[in-house]
């Protein structure tokens, strides 16, 4: 038996002890009305969070992604490719368009890309003619996405649909890391080689209905931003998408997201399209796919990456829709009596539970303020319960989950985002569940913003429950000062933790503010320039679509517009850029380039290397809870830095030779000016550096931060000429190490 299965086993057995326990022994039955609504609200939020757990539990115990076939060129299959648009920008779908355009396959002749635009924009039209792809217009369209959708099916007849959302990239690898699993009923693995089924061996009930690879994101998702979290904790949808998922290949219970899927077109068919009538037509149009007996996959592997919402309203909405959209699907009756096996069913009921946990947390909340503020008992118990149930179980569950939970989500961060969301989330779910509909389809905003990413009045909620809960926190610690209670511990200890999520929701709320015009991805990619009469080599650390920065060993001298060539392992670009900042980064320089306007060809070649590849930020988790409240406050309190540097200051502290022979000591040099240890006379304007003399005159101090500084008049003439950059090697060799890494 494995460690999980083992931990797994404990917790099912201590929990149902636990909540037997608190069911039959501990409900304040005797205590009043409002104990007792808040005692049977309490063990109804622990007994659903168990019911969770162990559903959870059985889907994950049987992940399982299947191997990827290797299938002939010949075999690959036509591909309709659908990226559906509303009103996003033409720059936003010019990415997408572009990162379709560069999927990998045998015959890309066989690969059909559309651009399906519900708004029938010109300008949309416009870029599908200049990038060489489909157009599928629609005007008035009544059905949101999935009327968009239909329409595009309608007018196209390939084997397989792939559907991007109008933000998400696709890797070039897409096609050729997905196709392939549709061939999984005709093909089989045998010593490690595929071969082809037989007539024999073939199962006409075993159909291939989707592929789903991760939702992935280039930018931070809120959490991630707002708590300066990029390369700390992963993607909120991270866990989900990889881990969760992935884990519903057991139960056939795959969740299709809408994008970055890729669909038989037979089963769309056999279903009557995707779904409409509900605000989330994609997981209705899973659950369809199921339903008619296809086998549907959720794979890990990252291959398309769009934008996260950048502001609280928005992923509200979001989660609202979603949230509102799960229950819609599965409270209907097609849903309960459809022909969906019972571990699919289960599976999708796991997903209704997980949308009351906003209430549950609410309720988490409160009910230790009620205990210890108003005296309300919401749990009756003792000492020996609390050690011998409670505790054991407690620790076991916590343990347990967080083997379930891997290194993506820990239970920490999940309280966290719920506490963050709860107080928006109950009122939404609890009107779709009764019946009260949210009709309207809202397309998630993909505009950038640079405001901050929040508004303190969202946090006014979380500010009242953290001010009752410090409350409760002063009177638990008298209780326990003045009558040594054992349960005053463990209500402190609850009210504490509650504390410290609230902390960091409000903390959340107050935002930040996002500077950056584009998002960057963290890459080492080779770089060349011309600098002088030779050649120069370097490595990026950073690139964006709108420049990029780079590292080298020698502080060069570039000035402009210049051009530069980027390699990547699959993709090469020629692009003009200023340099904009330059650095000490370590034992190395970096120079940061704004890129000038690019040819078509140069967009496209470019954007190739910035986005295909996997996204830079976090993807396991690694924090602490006081590690996260001192980054946060450390970088709230932190003013922004600013530098407008162009150009390198060099380190020197040695001696050159003046015109009138004299020594003068430099102590450092940017190509542009000088900065000399004492003031210079007339007769020492003249600096011999490696046999270029730097003609001076005195900087103007209204303009200059420190004394001594001169500006090189002929810097134009001599900057980047190989005897300037000889001596500055040899100037920079004679310095200590120390001095030579020092920052200046």
């Amino acid at each position: 038996m494995s460690k999980r299965k083992l931990w797994f086993w404990l917790m099912t057995v201590t929990s149902v002890i636990y909540i037997g326990w608190r069911f039959f022994f501990t409900l304040p039955l005797e205590n009043g009305i409002v104990a007792l609504i808040a005692g049977i609200a309490l063990f109804a939020a622990e007994l659903i969070s168990m019911l969770e757990a162990v559903i959870h539990y059985i889907c994950m115990s049987r992940d399982k992604e299947p191997d990827l076939p290797s299938v002939p060129a010949e075999d690959f299959p036509h591909v309709d490719v659908l990226i559906a648009t509303h009103s996003e920008e033409t720059e936003l779908l010019f990415k997408t368009v572009n990162g379709c355009k560069h999927m990998e396959y045998p015959d890309k002749s066989k690969v059909h890309i559309y651009l399906c635009d519900d708004g029938n924009r010109p300008e949309a039209a416009q870029l599908a003619e200049d990038m060489g792809i489909g157009y599928l217009p629609l005007t008035d369209n009544k059905l949101a996405k999935a009327g968009n959708l239909n329409n595009a099916l309608s007018h196209t007849d390939s084997p397989l649909v792939v559907t991007f959302d109008a933000d998400m990239i696709p890797r070039s690898n897409f096609l050729m890391e997905t196709v392939p699993y549709f061939f999984l009923p005709k093909m089989i693995k045998e010593d490690g080689v595929w071969r082809k089924r037989t007539e024999e061996e073939i199962d006409p009930d075993y159909k291939i209905g989707f592929v789903q690879t991760p939702q992935s994101f280039y930018n931070p998702d809120l959490f991630q931003f707002n708590f300066f979290a990029e390369r700390n904790i992963p993607n909120e949808q991270d866990y989900f998408f990889k881990e969760v998922n992935v884990g519903r290949n057991g139960s056939n219970s795959v969740i299709y997201a809408g994008s970055n899927t890729v669909i038989s077109r037979e089963a769309l068919d056999e279903v009557g399209g995707i779904h409409t009538g509900t605000i989330t037509e994609d997981f209705a149009t899973g659950i369809d796919i199921q339903a008619k007996g296809y086998t549907c996959i959720g794979t890990k592997k990252v291959l398309a990456s769009g934008l996260a919402p950048n502001d609280f309203p928005t992923l509200l909405r979001q989660r609202q829709r979603w949230g509102r959209g799960c229950v819609q699907t599965v409270r209907s009756l097609k849903f309960w009596f459809g022909s969906l096996p019972i571990l699919s069913k289960l599976s999708y009921f796991a997903c209704l539970l997980y949308w009351w946990t906003f209430l549950r947390r609410i309720v988490y909340i409160l009910s230790p303020i009620l205990f210890s503020v108003f005296g309300v008992l919401v749990v009756r118990t003792d000492l020996f319960g609390i050690l011998c149930i409670w505790l054991p179980s407690y620790l076991i569950y916590n343990h347990s989950l967080r083997l379930l939970s891997g290194k993506i989500r820990d239970q920490k961060w999940s309280n966290i985002v719920d506490t963050i969301l709860c107080p928006y989330m109950i009122l939404p779910i609890l009107a779709e569940t009764l019946g009260i509909r949210m009709k309207k389809f809202v397309v998630t905003s993909k505009e950038k913003t640079a405001s901050r990413g929040t508004k303190i009045l969202y946090a006014v909620p979380h500010m009242i429950l953290l001010a009752a809960t410090a409350a409760g926190i002063y009177f638990s610690v008298t209780s326990i000062m003045l009558y040594r209670s054992f349960l005053g511990i463990v209500v402190l200890f609850w009210l504490c933790m509650n504390a410290y999520f609230l902390i960091m929701a409000v903390l959340f709320m107050l935002g930040r503010i996002n500077y950056r015009k584009s998002e960057r991805f963290y890459a080492e990619i080779p770089i060349s320039f011309q600098s002088g009469d030779e050649e120069v080599q370097g490595m990026t650390c950073d690139i964006s679509e709108h420049g990029f920065a780079f590292r080298l060993d020698f502080p060069e001298f570039l000035d402009g517009v210049c051009s530069f060539t980027i390699r990547d392992k699959k993709w090469q670009a020629s692009v003009k850029g200023q340099i904009v900042h330059v650095s000490r980064d370590r034992d190395k320089w970096k120079y940061c380039v704004k890129l000038e306007p690019l040819s078509l060809q140069e967009k496209q070649d470019y954007n190739q290397i910035v986005f295909d590849r996997f996204p830079t930020l976090a993807s396991e988790i690694r924090t602490t809870a006081v590690k996260d409240l001192v980054i946060l406050f450390k970088r709230k309190i932190a003013a922004p830095m600013q530098s407008h540097r162009k150009y390198p200051r060099i380190l020197l502290n040695c001696e050159v030779t003046a015109e009138d022979g004299s020594k003068v000591k430099v102590i450092d040099y940017n190509y542009r000016y000088v900065t000399t240890e004492e003031p210079l006379s007339d007769s020492k304007l003249h600096l011999d550096f490696g046999g270029k003399t730097l003609l001076l005159k005195k900087a103007d101090q209204t303009n200059a931060s420190r004394k001594n500084l001169y500006e090189v008049t002929n810097w134009e003439q001599v900057s980047a000429s190989r005897e300037i950059k000889a001596a500055l090697k040899k100037m920079m060799g004679e310095l200590p190490r120390e001095e030579a890494l020092q920052s200046v």
